[in-house]
């Protein structure tokens, strides 16, 4: 009977969501495709120095003579050479790059560029074995920061959310400016357009991509090993990349300290949720099934990355919990359809975001929770929230303030 109720519910919410290419993990509204500028390394200095001259006096020699009498000219004398005297500066010495240490299944960095003068902002490319391929990290790092120091940072790690990427954060809001007030790391990895923050199951097979290796194993230890990111970690995320930091956060349990989400589907198996999943994840060159398996078939494997089902395991850890209703609120226009997909997604995951808090109240686990009603699934909704829980973050990190 159960069976028969979610097959209606999937061909609904199907039938629902048909009018729109993607929800859940749409561009989020209020996005600048544009990628904040890459200001260059400052050259590294070249060496001036005057050329060293010698004092030491030149003897003196007598003139040559034949049977008494001076020795007869070269009739053919050498030409004189005008050699100028040597100026300028001598070559720049050549600077050896940094070496990184891998991670421990051999994923590693290939690069790393500055986008301040100040070095507060760089871009790493990390080279991935989780993912088989090269993708970004952008990190910003306090002004107290220093690769060679002994000591190590606390670090926030923010999620985008589905058709983004790594820019999104410091792009939508002013993440960079509130961290600069605090002594802290925030890192920002790639999360691919489609990833869903999980090893994908590719039928039972497994390979890549392995999102969630990435996010919790590889890009941590590059961090760590490299750049002096701590064992004092926090994680958040909006869209599928909340779901993406709660998931994580239950299935590592001692991660992250604090797990915070911000619109995101918090209850995989919801009625009508697997179904509607299904659909956003059906996109050229993907088939769903790949991520999690078939919701029926492989239902373990999706209760096995469903964060309702793992609320037990979140029992020691700061969680936050954040959404809209799905209406027009302050942020959005006023004209715009009720059927619009800001408002179509931000629906969707309010209420799967009260299902995982009612359960979380009946296991007794604690969840802080804003439900700030009118609102859509949008950046300037997710900033405000930024704002009010990022003193929280620094608090469970115990990072100081600058």
């Amino acid at each position: 009977m159960r069976k028969g109720t979610d097959a209606l519910l999937a061909i609904g919410s199907i039938a629902l969501v048909t009018i729109v290419p993607t929800v859940l993990v749409l561009l989020p509204s209020g996005k600048d495709d544009s990628d904040p500028g890459h200001l260059p390394d400052p050259a590294a200095a070249q060496l001036n120095g005057p050329i060293s001259t010698n004092t030491s006096p030149v003897p003196t020699f007598s003139a040559p003579t034949v049977n008494g009498n001076p020795a007869p000219t070269n009739p053919n004398p050498l030409p004189t050479l005008n050699v100028p005297p040597v100026t300028g500066t001598p070559a720049p010495r050549k600077t050896t790059p940094p070496v990184y240490l891998p991670s421990d299944d051999g994923s590693k960095i290939t690069g790393v560029k500055w986008l301040d003068k100040r070095k507060t902002q760089a871009d790493i490319t990390v080279n991935s074995t989780g993912l088989g391929k090269s993708v970004k990290v952008r990190l910003l790092v306090p002004k107290t920061w220093s690769a060679t120091a002994t000591r190590t940072w606390p670090t926030l790690y923010a999620f985008h959310g589905g058709n983004d990427t790594y820019i999104s954060w410091t792009r939508s809001t002013d993440i960079e400016s509130l961290a600069a007030k605090y002594d802290t790391l925030v890192a920002m990895p790639d999360g691919g357009r489609n990833g869903s923050y999980t090893d994908w199951y590719n039928g039972g097979r497994g390979g890549t991509p392995r999102w969630e290796t990435f996010h919790t194993v590889e890009v941590r230890e590059l961090l760590e090993r490299n750049f002096r990111a701590g064992p004092e970690r926090a994680a958040i995320g909006i869209s599928s990349g909340a779901q993406g930091a709660i998931t994580y956060a239950a299935r590592h349990p001692g991660l992250y300290r604090f797990a915070g989400s911000f619109s995101g589907v918090l209850s995989m198996l919801s009625p009508g949720i697997p179904a509607l999943l299904l659909y956003t994840n059906a996109r050229p060159g993907t088939t769903p099934s790949d991520i999690w398996g078939d919701p029926v078939l492989n239902r373990a494997n999706w209760a096995a990355h469903d964060p309702a089902t793992l609320l037990p395991r979140l029992r020691w850890t700061k969680v936050y919990v954040s959404s809209g209703n799905g209406s027009t609120g302050p942020y959005d226009n006023p004209n715009a359809a009720p059927w619009d997909i800001r408002y179509l997604s931000e629906s969707q995951v309010y209420r799967t975001s009260k299902d995982f808090v009612a359960q979380a109240r009946r296991l007794g686990v604690p969840v802080t929770t804003d439900f700030y009603g009118n609102g859509s699934h949008s950046w300037k909704y997710w900033q405000d929230e930024l704002h009010k829980t990022f003193p929280q973050i620094m608090t469970a990190l115990g990072a100081r303030k600058l």
